[in-house]
């Protein structure tokens, strides 16, 4: 068996509020070190070695999740002006062709990405936002991963590149309601979104800055109302919002702010007709919903009053009703309320643990709304819903080949206590054949910050687990969404660790009733999960047989105390500002890399992306590294860095599958036979 790398050791001392801590591995954020990229390259070399054993399973793995996908497939057509909008992708392409077409007329092409990748290992798409008018294309692209996106503008009716481009740009973009000024989002030195320009297409102007952000901890976003009557600017931070309104249809006028930022007030706006609509956590956590006249946005009156056991997630304004998305007992529901007269009615759905999406809504004077709906065994399934008869009609199921039957497997949802007595929800999927006679493997996820919700919805390629004797489940854990805001605030700041003892309460809980066993557990995150997985490797190495850490945020104080990185000060208000010493010295008591110790650790898969902006690469590097050692272990511990890619990992669709057919073929390794150190 090859020796694992082992990354020099180059002390760099650290010394704040009295704590005086040695840091053998700091150099790894230094790219330009001689050791850095050989290091990484090294290691890479390992994971090769170590999973070679394993190559066969891989390829049979990524073989059976190309088998179940649709290669020659279109979505579902939406209407947006005059045209039917959809996109679809072909057999051996990486990538998505967007196409539009005239009700019964031909296909016209508007933006093949396959074609716009060419010559690159990564590609990936902002948004691709056409017109009002459906003259001119949009759209921004990026070939390194590092989320800085180049604006293109393309002209449909010739077909025809415009000449320049613009750098620098981030997700957030409208178009005004003429088609003839373009707004978009630049990013400042630590890649924040922080100001707004407005682009005449066509007219050689200079772009003019519309609203810059000067506070570090807000970015700047912008979309247009369904309605086409206002363009929305955004500046939010992860607990506050200010919001302004510019006129659609004479898009370089003023601006006009609706509502001054309040510290942790949060609001999000809409607009129906003459009124304003405020969805805001103002007056309770879980969010109430006013509404004001457009020519006195000042005189806000309540519509829908906060409730502590309902959040209000999001709210869409048509031009009769109004579409609200709900969260109740972990669940999310679908309420529907008639703008004349106020009559409501909820949209029912069957299974125990389901999930659903709004989908493309172009259309303000519509009756229908279309949504996703998908569960842990159900594919995910396109309706519209007739809002006024409440009928729905199935546009398209998301087809899943390979014989595959939703009745052979089954989902549901149990509960776990946690340290304090909270109650912490279990999403589980597994065969309906399934034999609970012996513990199973069983892959528990895990995720728990910034109030994301993680969602039970459809995977195919988890089926081949499931097929395998797997139980795959998710631990709602507290500092995600899953339950509400109040679920959220609970697992954040000085009570982040709620998350961690919720997910090792979870992991009891299916130990004790016979689901699984410690030696038949593999955890799993990403990102923020990521430093979840990392956290209760060292409360509870013993609990878990394996841990995937997918760009784990596991170097917490040295992240936060660096300004000049991406999202360091946009996250004091997740995490806290370790230059405080209450902060300082409560992350120290739970950062994954400040707290590896000489134990036993369990097998660990962790990847990296050379070009991510938010994970730094050097985190899991230098995880990695502190883990090989002090552990006390014979475990494997394998490290792929993506080279040319970041946060989310490869770009193309069969190489995303690959990467899942890897993971999963590591997972099986080592869960077979109750797991074996050597099974790669």
């Amino acid at each position: 068996m090859q020796d694992s790398p082992l990354a020099p050791k180059i002390p760099h001392i650290r010394n704040i509020h009295e704590d005086t801590v040695v840091d053998n591995w700091f150099w790894l954020r230094d790219r330009q070190h001689p050791e850095t990229i050989p290091y990484l390259e090294a290691e890479n070399r390992y994971m090769e070695e170590m999973t070679k054993a394993s190559k066969p399973l891989e390829d049979q793995l990524y073989s059976e999740m190309l088998g179940r996908i649709q290669e020659d497939d279109t979505s579902c057509p939406w209407l947006a002006g005059n045209f039917e909008y959809y996109s679809r992708t072909e057999r051996g392409k990486q990538y998505q062709i967007f196409c539009r077409r005239e009700p019964g007329g031909p296909e016209e092409v508007m933006l093949d990405c396959n074609e716009v990748a060419q010559g690159h290992d990564y590609f990936s798409l902002a948004f691709e936002y056409v017109s009002p008018d459906g003259a001119i294309l949009a759209f921004a692209i990026n070939t390194d991963g590092s989320e800085v996106y180049t604006l293109r503008f393309k002209n449909l009716l010739t077909g025809q590149i415009l000449p320049g481009e613009i750098a620098g740009v981030y997700y957030s973009a409208a178009w005004d309601a003429n088609g003839r000024a373009f707004f978009y989002t630049t990013l400042d030195q630590i890649k924040r979104p922080h100001r707004l320009w407005r682009h005449e297409v066509g007219s050689g102007a200079a772009d003019k800055l519309v609203f810059e952000e000067p506070d570090e901890r807000f970015n700047v976003s912008v979309d247009r109302s369904r309605s086409g009557r206002f363009l929305f600017v955004t500046a939010a931070s992860h607990t506050t919002t200010e919001a302004r309104l510019i006129d659609a249809h004479n898009s370089a006028g003023e601006l006009r702010l609706v509502r001054a930022r309040r510290q942790d007030v949060e609001y999000f706006l809409e607009n129906q007709g003459d009124w304003l609509y405020m969805r805001t956590n103002e007056g309770g956590k879980n969010f109430r919903l006013l509404r004001a006249p457009v020519t006195e946005p000042s005189e806000w009156a309540e519509v829908i009053p906060h409730r502590a056991d309902v959040t209000l997630e999001r709210m869409e304004a048509f031009q009769d009703h109004l579409v609200l998305m709900e969260r109740a007992e972990g669940l999310k529901r679908l309420r529907i309320v008639e703008s004349a007269g106020g009559a409501e009615h909820y949209v029912s759905f069957e299974e125990p643990v389901y999930t659903l999406f709004r989908d493309r809504n172009e259309q303000y004077a519509t009756t229908k709304f279309r949504f996703v709906y998908a569960s842990l065994t159900s594919p995910p399934s396109v309706f519209d819903y007739e809002m006024n008869s409440r009928d729905r009609e199935l546009k398209k199921r998301y087809p899943v080949l390979g014989g595959y039957d939703p009745n052979n497997y089954v989902s549901n949802r149990v509960f776990a206590r946690s340290h304090d007595g909270t109650l912490v929800p279990i999403s589980l999927v597994r065969r309906r054949d399934f034999d609970r006679t012996a513990p199973a493997p069983l892959y528990l996820y895990g995720y728990g910050s910034y109030g994301i919700v993680t969602e039970p919805s459809f995977s195919s390629e988890r089926v081949s687990l499931l097929d395998r004797g797997f139980i795959f489940a998710i631990a709602h854990v507290r500092g995600s969404g899953d339950m509400g805001r109040f679920w959220y605030e609970d697992g954040k700041l000085l009570k982040k660790k709620n998350t961690f003892l919720d997910f090792i309460a979870c992991a009891e809980h299916l130990i004790a009733n016979d689901y699984t066993a410690p030696d038949r557990l593999l955890i799993a995150g990403g990102s923020a999960g990521g430093l979840l997985m990392g956290a209760v490797a060292n409360l509870r190495p013993d609990l878990f047989r394996a841990i995937v850490a997918h760009v784990p945020f596991v170097d917490v104080i040295n992240t936060m105390l660096d300004p000049t990185l991406p999202l360091t000060l946009t996250e004091y208000e997740e995490w806290g500002n370790p230059n405080e010493r209450e902060f300082y010295e409560y992350m120290r008591s739970y950062a994954p890399y400040e707290n590896v110790r000489a134990a036993d650790y369990p097998n660990m898969l962790v990847t990296a992306g050379l070009n991510d902006p938010r994970v730094p690469y050097w985190e899991p590097a230098k995880w990695v590294a502190k883990l090989r050692d002090l552990k006390t272990d014979r475990n494997t511990i394998i490290l792929k860095t993506n080279m040319g890619a970041g946060h989310g990992g490869p770009s193309g669709r069969y190489e995303k599958l690959r990467e899942k057919a890897f993971e999963y073929a590591f997972a099986i390794a080592m869960l077979r036979d109750g797991g074996n150190a050597n099974a790669l």
